[in-house]
């Protein structure tokens, strides 16, 4: 396993992250979650992602990650209702955040979390608020890096430019669903973290088995469905689209050798650098075969053929754009080459 930085932090970061939404169970089960995160570590991991709404998953992480936690960066989220009945235990507001804080701390059996990501975008909360209670967190030393999941680009943009202008501490990782089946975070929100130097955290890469052959053949699969997250896949709703591009990586894998999981995975790298797809799975076995996707380099013409197969288009202003980059009319004869760094 490779490491990269987390942003523009010197966090290093394994390229693949692990996601425990499925440790959603204590008990017997304990076992496999045991297996799951050793056979994790071994491959050289490091990342692990959980949410406050994942059910016992923080609790579960607390007892596995005892006497090591500080070899793993940990990821929890908050925004979503600890109290249905409560108005206030839920939003991205200060007063959520300093007790869901304090709720994941006591169920992971730390004083710190690496990573805090805000969970989803709270259109009642001001951002502006959200940036400084996440900033007097990070100044009191509970959290040591901030990151955004599941809100829109200019939102993003607003946070981290107000947190530069403040001097507060800014958003280092957008966490996105990402995969051949939902390509809409290409649009915006992908050349937006680049230009940020965001580290990219993309759920879902097997689009809930979908892209493993799990409908349609043997193969992996992103791993059990946590209670109040997704819904599980009804293999009767499944459009000829899906089942195409399923075909698509199933005839790449045959041709490469790889499993069906580990070209699923491996594409959502290769556009983008600074992406790292959350694997999962049922059990140890499971995982150890989608971590294969962290040593995959899928051929170009392989990319193309699995991109060609999503029908996917990028839509206005990016392909106006790019029309528009290509013509001498609008900028002239002259090639330029190249993009402005982000300083």
């Amino acid at each position: 396993m490779r490491y990269r930085l987390l942003g523009r932090t010197g966090l290093r970061v394994s390229e693949l992250f692990f996601g425990a939404m499925s440790f959603y169970e204590r008990g017997d089960a304990s076992r496999e979650y045991r297996a799951m995160l050793d056979a994790y570590a071994d491959a050289g991991g490091n990342v692990i992602d959980t949410a406050s709404a994942y059910g016992e998953s923080e609790s579960v992480l607390g007892e596995l990650l005892e006497g090591r936690r500080d070899r793993f960066v940990v990821c929890t989220k908050y925004t979503i209702s600890r109290d249905h009945g409560d108005p206030n235990a839920a939003g991205n507001h200060r007063k959520n955040l300093v007790l869901s804080l304090e709720e994941s701390l006591r169920r992971l059996r730390t004083d710190y979390v690496d990573l805090y990501w805000v969970h989803l975008w709270d259109r009642h909360t001001p951002v502006e608020e959200t940036m400084r209670a996440l900033d007097d967190a990070v100044r009191a030393g509970k959290i040591l890096y901030v990151g955004v999941s599941d809100a829109p680009a200019w939102l993003v943009s607003r946070a981290n430019t107000l947190a530069e202008w403040r001097d507060w501490t800014p958003f280092a990782g957008l966490q996105v669903p990402y995969n051949l089946l939902k390509r809409d975070a290409e649009r915006e929100l992908l050349p937006m973290a680049e230009a940020f130097g965001m580290s990219v955290a993309a759920w879902g890469p097997l689009a809930a088995g979908v892209l493993s052959g799990k409908f349609t053949a043997t193969g992996g699969a992103d791993g059990p469905e946590r209670p109040g997250g997704p819904t599980r896949v009804d293999p009767a709703t499944l459009t000829a689209r899906d089942h195409a591009v399923a075909r698509a990586v199933r005839e790449v894998a045959g041709e490469l050798g790889a499993g069906a999981a580990q070209v699923a995975i491996a594409w959502t790298r290769a556009r983008y650098g600074n992406v790292h797809p959350i694997v999962g799975a049922r059990d140890a076995g499971q995982l150890t075969e989608n971590l294969g996707a962290a040593g995959l380099v899928l051929p170009e013409e392989a990319i193309g053929r699995l991109e060609a197969a999503t029908g996917f288009e990028v839509g206005f202003p990016g392909d106006f754009i790019a029309e528009c980059e290509a013509s001498p009319w609008v900028f002239g004869d002259a090639e330029v080459t190249g993009r402005p760094r982000s300083s």
